[in-house]
């Protein structure tokens, strides 16, 4: 069955470990990690971390890369040697995923506002060799839907699902389907059965993040939809700090998701 969470990166600039703490008081126990610095990369911080879950029986669902916004200069830029070395560094992230027990690692690729000639399928080739690094640490890399990235296009999403069969994994945003012109729908028909996860959150007319259950767009169609494949993965809630004013108000959006959920069976 599908398990609800949400992401530490909602309490950002809060430190990790302090929105970590503040999110399980709210009574989430399904996260997704969004590292924040090097140093929280780190075996000793990583330790301290990994005890906190332990003591309260929480579960990591995904890891979020705080070197995102570089992907396109590290692991996509013209220059091949540097993406061999963005490998090895992304390593860091498999391994650590690897220590908490996080399925899944989360890339956002390519800007498109970045200089890169590299082609659709040169693209493939380097995720494949990326998902095949984090695969040697039990993990999963997912391609996000990102607005002005490359992955905004769902004809780029379907291509790499074709293109790469056996590597191609997915994380469904839908705050960055509406900024990207599309809706979450059309993304998730795009994904087809690559769909691995969800960015779950809500949007405004007047084109702003808010939680799921306040925004204007209907949440229906896509609880509909997940019944309709069976989705079993994790919806994960994460929105911006400034899309709500006090912490219950989390809480709430889990429920309301919840109550969703379970009128479309995706919870028991």
């Amino acid at each position: 069955m599908m398990k609800i969470g949400i992401s530490t990166g909602c309490l950002y600039p809060m430190l990790t470990e302090d929105s970590l703490a503040a999110l399980t008081g709210l009574g989430f126990d399904t996260f997704e990690i969004f590292f924040n610095s090097f140093s929280e990369l780190e075996n000793d911080y990583l330790d301290r971390l990994h005890h906190f879950l332990t003591k309260h029986h929480l579960r990591i669902a995904s890891v979020h890369p705080f070197t995102s916004s570089f992907e396109s200069f590290l692991l996509f830029s013209n220059y091949e040697r540097r993406f061999l070395d963005g490998v090895a560094f992304y390593e860091r992230y498999f391994r650590t995923a690897q220590k908490l027990g996080a399925g899944k690692v989360i890339l956002h690729g390519l800007d498109t506002r970045f200089r890169s000639t590299i082609s659709d399928e040169e693209y493939c080739r380097r995720f494949a060799v990326l998902q095949e690094q984090a695969r040697r640490y039990g993990t999963t890399l997912l391609q996000e839907n990102v607005n002005r990235f490359r992955s905004s296009s769902n004809d780029f999403l379907a291509f790499m699902r074709e293109r790469i069969p056996g590597s191609a994994a997915f994380v469904c945003d839908t705050k960055q389907c509406w900024r990207s012109g599309t809706t979450p729908l059309d993304t998730l028909r795009a994904m087809g059965d690559h769909l691995r996860h969800i960015h779950i959150s809500g949007w405004t007319k007047d084109g702003q993040c808010a939680l799921p259950g306040l925004g204007d767009d209907d949440l229906v169609p896509l609880f509909d939809y997940l019944h309709q494949i069976r989705y079993d993965g994790d919806m994960i809630l994460e929105v911006y700090r400034f899309s709500f004013d006090t912490l219950p108000q989390l809480r709430e959006a889990k429920q309301y998701l919840e109550r969703l959920a379970k009128q479309y069976q995706l919870l028991p």
